[in-house]
C-alpha cells in the first residue's frame, strides 16, 4: 500500500511524456491554462538584492553543513581509534552505494541485482548524502545523454568549480536541463520507497546509524556522529563531486576526445574506481570503468563478487574489440595530429605531371633525379650526400629508382623521408616509357 502511494506521490510530481521523459508541472499547467510562465529565477542575472533567491537552500543545507558541523565537533569531541577504523569502513560502504548502487545498477543498469543487495545499496547510498537513487540518476542520465552541452546539469564547459560543487549549490532552470527516460525507476518499489522517504533515510543512514554502531560498540556516541557521520559523509560527497569536475579535466583519453570526459588514476582511488571516466563514457552500460587487471576498480570486482554469491546476475560488458578498435582509433588519430606537424614533401596530387624529355630538358640546368615516378631537385642536398657528390651527380636527369633501391645502396627509411621533401614533380607513366619514345620519334599520337 506504502509503494502505491509512493507511486501515486511520484506520478503527480512528474507526468511521463509519450517518449518516457519527464515534463515539468508547473509550467505545463501555465501553459495549457493559456497563461504566460513566470519566469524562472536563473533567467535573471544575479545580483546583491537577488543572490539568495539563485541559491537551492536545501542542496546547499546537506553540503556546506556537513563540513562546518563536523569541524566544529571535531574540536570538542577527540577521535577514538576505533572510531576512525570504523569511519574508513562505512566510508567504503556507502561510496559503493553510490558507485555500484546508484550509477551502475540504477543510473546504467549495467547489471542485476537481488532484492536484498537493492536494500542494501539503496541504504548505504542514503548514507552518502548524494540524494535519492531516482533524482541521482535522473541527473546522471542527463549528464550522459547531454555530455558538455548547455543541458549537461554539471557540464564541465560551465567552469570546473561549477561541475563539482556549483550546480548543487545553484539553482537550475528545469527546462533547461535534458530530460531522460527514468520509466524503469518509476517502476522499481527500492527507488520509490527511498525516493519518497529519503529524507528520513538519509538522517537515519548518515547519522544516527554510525552513532549507534559507535555508541553501542565502545561508547563514543558523540565521536560515531561526528566522525563517522558527518565528515565521513562530506569526504564521500566531496570523492563522488570528483567525478563530475576531475574526471572531466584531469587524465588522458584513450578512447575518445571529442567531448571531456578522461581516465586518471588520481580520481579512480579517490572515487572507489569511478575515475577511469573516458572508458565509462565510450562504454556506459559495462559494469566495469576499466578492463585492466592492475587499474584501481574496486566496484567492478565487488559486483562480480556479488555475482558469485548470487547476489547480482546480468553483468554487461562490451566486447573487447570493440574496445580495442576505440582505443586503436584513438592512437590514430594522435598519430595523424602528429604527423601534420611533419614536413612529408608536397602531396603528390599537388605536383605537376612532366613527361619525360622535359625532365630531361630541365636536368641540365638543375639537378634534378627520378625515383619511383617522382622528380626529386637535388641541387641544395647534392653537396651533402653522404655517398658522395660524384655518385649522386652521375643520376642527375636519369631515373635512378634502381639506383636508389639496392642497385648501388639500399638507402633508409630517414633517406625515403628525406627525398620526400625535394619532390618537384611527378613523370607521366612513371619513367621513361619505351612506347611513349617510340610514338614520339615517329611524330603519332598515342591514344591514351
Amino acid at each position: 500500500m506504502a509503494q502505491v502511494k509512493a507511486r501515486r506521490g511520484i506520478d503527480s510530481a512528474n507526468k511521463e511524456i509519450d517518449d518516457g521523459t519527464r515534463d515539468y508541472i508547473p509550467l505545463r499547467k501555465q501553459q495549457q491554462h493559456g497563461k504566460t510562465p513566470k519566469k524562472h529565477i536563473t533567467e535573471y542575472p544575479i545580483t546583491w538584492t537577488n543572490w539568495y533567491k539563485h541559491v537551492n537552500w536545501l542542496s546547499s543545507t546537506f553540503v556546506l553543513s556537513l563540513p562546518l558541523l563536523g569541524c566544529i565537533g571535531a574540536c570538542y569531541v577527540p577521535l577514538r581509534l576505533y572510531t576512525a577504523v570504523f569511519a574508513v569502513v562505512y566510508y567504503f560502504h556507502t561510496g559503493l552505494g553510490i558507485t555500484a548502487g546508484y550509477h551502475r545498477l540504477w543510473a546504467h543498469t549495467s547489471y542485476r541485482a537481488s532484492l536484498p543487495l537493492k536494500i542494501y545499496l539503496a541504504s548505504v547510498g542514503s548514507g552518502a548524502i548524494q540524494g535519492s537513487i531516482r533524482w541521482w540518476s535522473t541527473k546522471h542520465r542527463s549528464h550522459h545523454r547531454y555530455t558538455d552541452t548547455s543541458r549537461d546539469p554539471y557540464s564541465v564547459s560551465k567552469g570546473l568549480l561549477y561541475s563539482h560543487l556549483g550546480w548543487i549549490i545553484m539553482k537550475q532552470h528545469p527546462l533547461r536541463v535534458g530530460r531522460t527516460d527514468i520509466s524503469d525507476l518509476n517502476a522499481d518499489p527500492v527507488v520509490v520507497f527511498q525516493h519518497m522517504h529519503y529524507l528520513k533515510c538519509v538522517l537515519f543512514m548518515a547519522l544516527l546509524f554510525p552513532a549507534l554502531v559507535c555508541g553501542i560498540g565502545w561508547g563514543d556516541w558523540w565521536g560515531g556522529l561526528v566522525y563517522a557521520g558527518l565528515l565521513r559523509g562530506f569526504v564521500v560527497q566531496q570523492a563522488t563531486f570528483c567525478v563530475n569536475s576531475l574526471a572531466h579535466w584531469l587524465g588522458e583519453q584513450p578512447f575518445d576526445d571529442r567531448n571531456s570526459p578522461r581516465d586518471s588514476m588520481v580520481t579512480a582511488l579517490l572515487t572507489l574506481g569511478e575515475g577511469y571516466h573516458n572508458f565509462h563514457h565510450e562504454f556506459p552500460s559495462d559494469y566495469r570503468n576499466t578492463v585492466a587487471w592492475w587499474q584501481y576498480d574496486p566496484t567492478k570486482w565487488c559486483i562480480w563478487t556479488w555475482k558469485q554469491l548470487g547476489l547480482a546476475a546480468g553483468l554487461k560488458e562490451f566486447r573487447r574489440n570493440e574496445i580495442e578498435k576505440g582505443r586503436v582509433q584513438q592512437l590514430q588519430k594522435r598519430l595523424d595530429r602528429e604527423r601534420e606537424r611533419l614536413d612529408w614533401g608536397i602531396p603528390l596530387h599537388e605536383l605537376p605531371v612532366v613527361e619525360w624529355d622535359e625532365f630531361v630538358d630541365e636536368a641540365r640546368g638543375r639537378k634534378l633525379v627520378a625515383v619511383a615516378g617522382v622528380i626529386h631537385d637535388v641541387t641544395d642536398f647534392i653537396n651533402d650526400h653522404p655517398g658522395g657528390k660524384a655518385l649522386i651527380g652521375s643520376a642527375v636527369g636519369k631515373d635512378a629508382t634502381a639506383i636508389f633501391n639496392g642497385g648501388v645502396y639500399n638507402h633508409s627509411n630517414a633517406a625515403h623521408n628525406l627525398l620526400a621533401t625535394m619532390r618537384v614533380g611527378v613523370l607521366r607513366g612513371g619513367c621513361e616509357v619505351e612506347i611513349w619514345k617510340q610514338a614520339r620519334s615517329q611524330d603519332k599520337d598515342l591514344m591514351l
